[in-house]
């Protein structure tokens, strides 16, 4: 079922190409353009499949029916403030980025048919190299929607990530800010928080649980310090919460405190098998 004639996807890395793949691969888009500022990225993921053209530049979106904006968080508003006016008006531009407030808040003033998206979906591994055609299937995608947002543009790009094989969440930019900044921005800074305070003479004995534990501290460095940036106040408040409890498991070992400690490992126990 083909929902979009020309799609273009501006970033071709692990999202951006798993998008072009998905697309591909269920037949949902007519073609799929892709344009990355790294030649190897783009000139790899036409390779695999994960789109059929190569874009020369930006002029590749102005007959395009949607365009994904699948760069790092920064990037993002400065690519969107290039395409300005290159657009046919039935055009809808989405992101991807982890953080929302303010890509919303400025695309949705520059552009009528502009939602802001962010599939929780990828890993720490980054690069077309280690992209999946089916890394969408039974994940999350947040859509954040405003009260200017088009309803048919909104309407045709739920029904987009649900045919990629996606949950479509819909909430406030503010209300995902604030929730990814406690369920994956603050995971994050504890992973390479906890890598930096083992010391390199303890890594040769490293156990399953520390590797468990800081798998994701392997994550991109130039996006996790936009998105850390970017959510600043959020990750902030996600931290003071974390230190809190932390605080809590390091009085009860102070005062040997056994019923304290039983209670704190048995509540994070349960919480933890609601988590799936």
């Amino acid at each position: 079922m083909k929902i979009f004639n020309k799609v273009v996807i501006i970033g071709t890395g692990l999202i951006g190409g798993s998008i072009g793949l998905t697309l591909r691969k269920k037949h949902l888009a007519g073609v799929v353009f892709g344009l990355s500022f790294h030649q190897k990225n783009v000139k790899l993921a036409k390779k695999i499949g994960a789109i059929d053209v190569i874009g020369k530049d930006l002029n590749v979106v102005q007959d395009a029916d949607l365009v994904i904006l699948a760069a790092p968080v920064d990037s993002i508003i400065d690519i969107a403030s290039k395409i300005k006016g290159k657009l046919k008006k039935d055009c809808i531009l989405i992101d991807v980025g982890s953080t929302k407030e303010k890509i919303v808040s400025e695309l949705s003033l520059k552009f009528s048919n502009f939602i802001g998206c962010h599939p929780l979906a990828g890993s720490e591994k980054r690069g077309v190299a280690n992209l999946g055609g089916d890394i969408f299937n039974d994940s999350v995608c947040i859509i954040t929607p405003i009260k200017s947002t088009n309803q048919k543009a909104l309407n045709k790009i739920k029904l987009f990530w649900t045919k990629l094989g996606a949950k479509v969440v819909m909430i406030s930019p503010k209300e995902h800010d604030q929730a990814l900044a406690h369920t994956s921005h603050l995971p994050h800074a504890i992973a390479f928080t906890l890598i930096n305070a083992i010391s390199d003479k303890f890594l040769s004995l490293s156990s399953n649980s520390l590797r468990d534990t800081t798998r994701i501290s392997g994550s991109n460095v130039l996006l996790w310090s936009q998105i850390f940036l970017t959510n600043r106040d959020n990750l902030l408040s996600a931290i003071f919460s974390f230190r809190k409890q932390f605080a809590a498991l390091e009085l009860a070992l102070k005062n040997r405190d056994k019923k304290l400690l039983t209670k704190i490992i048995k509540n994070a126990n349960k919480k933890r098998e609601r988590l799936g």
